[in-house]
């Protein structure tokens, strides 16, 4: 039997309420009483309330109504007050047409800043409504209200994220239950018909812009499971179903999750849907546990290193995964890695998986092949490489770790072969002071126009996140396990006048802008890329074409590398 690790959950999430509570203003007599966003109330450094920090109302809600391990704050007076102060202050910080902001002023998110802090608003109110006064009560029900129409109606922002649409439907439905409405019953049906598109149940995923992202797969089934408490609806349990199934195969034998071989590089796991599913699916309960044991040992993000911004969405959804947690079966249900021997490729993510003797094998070879290799038994990661990725001579990032459709890829019987060109890194513009008070006069002058402010930031993730930017630089990269060894081929071919001042092949790395990735993990330290030489790097200049094989004992670790 699994060790009852439940109260890891608790004692993840209470040790950050002091945290949330001094990024918060306190003072009743403060302009900005209730605001979460430090930055802004007492720093000074940002020039609007970023909303999202809202979401932590939902956090002191809970802690004030229920009893947490090692937790001081139930039933205390000032967390009461605290709370409903914030939701007060949610409600002003609102724009007319119900939408808030996050990233920037003007910017009027739809799932980001509203539907997210909407969400947490509602169920903060439905735990303390009984303490709320009669006019507090109705400034933030107008409020709800304008934002779950302004939600009901739908994104026009480039939000191509499954996670989002998903939380859209959940924070409408929990609008319905509250106010009632029987539009926003309608705004919830047709949310969740649109969610539906971009969910793929021959193979269990939901799109994340491009491809599959296992750290937003599991918000996904978070975000569902708030949903069918309330609403068991069989649809909605067999698209959680088929997408628990399809996370198992990212729960890795060292007690990690996802990481590089998503679209999106989250390492985050949201435990609550596989907690209230665990009651009814074994795999889901299983998963639950593993990660559980990984949060225990450091291995998931824990909140105490995520940013101000973030931390507020991970306390309460380790609070509500105490209060639904699910005790571990006598007899667990098997994740991937502890099956037998199998082989998959899953044609539509292009995501490869088997397991061969004592080794497990996972590959996205939509992203140019990101591959990670263990050791099941001792869940050692042995092989863990990201691609590759270069410098240019001009400054310019291009890597191999791109998702994209025009790849040629195919895997089987312990082999893979992945083909395609090198792909800019947008991701690392800066602003300067100029660059900064252009972006702000811009929002100045066209931030007021709902659409032109939805239009902006369709343009800023395409030119932060999406898109083809690939270059006349051909890669095609091959794996193949051969016993105990493992190899990975690349073959690099250059057109045109490109030159490479420097090159690193494997290793965890990531280039795409994700604000929620890109938290350190202490299995980074036990993998190292290959660097060539600038001997070997002239010779790619020099003759337009590069052959580098590496091979690794993975009885041993040791790498043999030919050129």
């Amino acid at each position: 039997m699994t060790k009852d690790l439940r109260d890891v959950y608790g004692q993840k999430a209470i040790s950050q309420i002091p945290r949330l509570l001094g990024n918060m203003d306190r003072n009743p007599f403060s302009p900005t009483y209730g605001c979460f966003h430090r930055d802004y109330w007492l720093d000074k450094t940002s020039d609007f309330p970023d909303a999202v920090r809202q979401f932590g109302v939902h956090a002191l809600a809970l802690v004030y109504k229920y009893d947490f391990p090692g937790s001081i704050y139930q039933g205390q007076p000032k967390i009461r007050d605290w709370t409903i102060a914030a939701m007060v202050f949610w409600s002003k910080i609102q724009h007319k047409d119900g939408s808030f902001d996050e990233f920037y002023p003007y910017e009027r998110g739809w799932v980001g800043p509203t539907a997210f802090t909407m969400f947490t608003i509602i169920e903060a109110f439905q735990l303390l409504k009984e303490e709320i006064n009669e006019e507090d009560a109705q400034t933030i029900k107008q409020a709800i209200s304008k934002s779950a129409h302004f939600i009901a109606a739908g994104e026009t922002e480039e939000d191509h994220l499954a996670n989002h649409h998903a939380m859209a439907a959940m924070s409408v439905w929990k609008a319905y239950e509250l106010l009632g409405v029987p539009e926003l019953k309608k705004g919830y049906e047709k949310l969740w018909t649109t969610f539906k598109t971009y969910h793929y149940e021959d193979e269990g995923w939901s799109r994340e812009y491009d491809g599959v992202d296992p750290g937003y797969l599991s918000a996904t089934v978070s975000f569902l499971g708030k949903i069918y408490k309330s609403n068991p609806d069989p649809e909605i349990r067999k698209v959680m179903e088929e997408s628990v199934n399809f996370s198992a195969y990212f729960v890795y034998p060292n007690g990690f999750y996802a990481g590089s071989a998503g679209s999106r590089n989250t390492l985050h796991f949201y435990p609550h849907g596989y907690e209230i599913l665990g009651k009814e699916m074994p795999l889901a309960n299983a998963i639950a546990q593993k990660m559980l044991k990984g949060l225990s040992e450091d291995k998931l993000v824990p909140p105490e290193i995520i940013s101000d911004r973030y931390v507020f969405y991970r306390v309460p959804e380790f609070l509500l995964a105490y209060l639904d947690y699910t005790a571990p079966q006598d007899e667990p249900a098997k994740v991937p890695y502890e099956q037998d021997d199998f082989e998959r490729f899953y044609d539509r993510s292009r995501i490869y998986t088997a397991v061969r003797g004592d080794y497990y094998i996972l590959a996205n070879l939509a992203k140019g092949g990101v591959i990670k290799v263990f050791n099941r038994k001792t869940g050692a990661l042995l092989v863990n490489d990201g691609g590759i990725i270069g410098r240019l001579d001009n400054g310019k990032v291009v890597t191999s770790q791109w998702v994209d459709p025009s790849y040629q890829t195919k895997a089987e019987n312990s082999e893979g072969n992945i083909k395609g060109q090198f792909h800019l890194v947008p991701s690392n513009k800066l602003f300067t002071p100029f660059k900064n008070i252009l972006f702000r006069a811009t929002l100045i002058a066209i931030g007021w126009i709902p659409a032109m402010a939805h239009w902006l930031k369709g343009q800023i993730r395409k030119s932060l996140i999406l898109g083809q930017r690939s270059i006349p630089v051909s890669f095609e990269r091959t794996f193949q396990l051969d016993g105990n060894q493992f190899t990975i081929k690349d073959k690099l071919a250059v057109k045109g006048l490109y030159i490479f001042k420097n090159l690193s092949f494997g290793d965890e790395f990531f280039v795409r802008y994700v604000p929620q990735s890109r938290y350190f993990q202490s299995q980074e330290l036990e993998v190292e890329a290959y660097v060539p030489n600038n001997k070997t790097v002239q010779q790619l200049n020099s003759n337009k074409e590069l052959e580098i094989t590496r091979t690794t004992d993975l009885e041993t670790k040791e790498q043999k590398v030919e050129v």
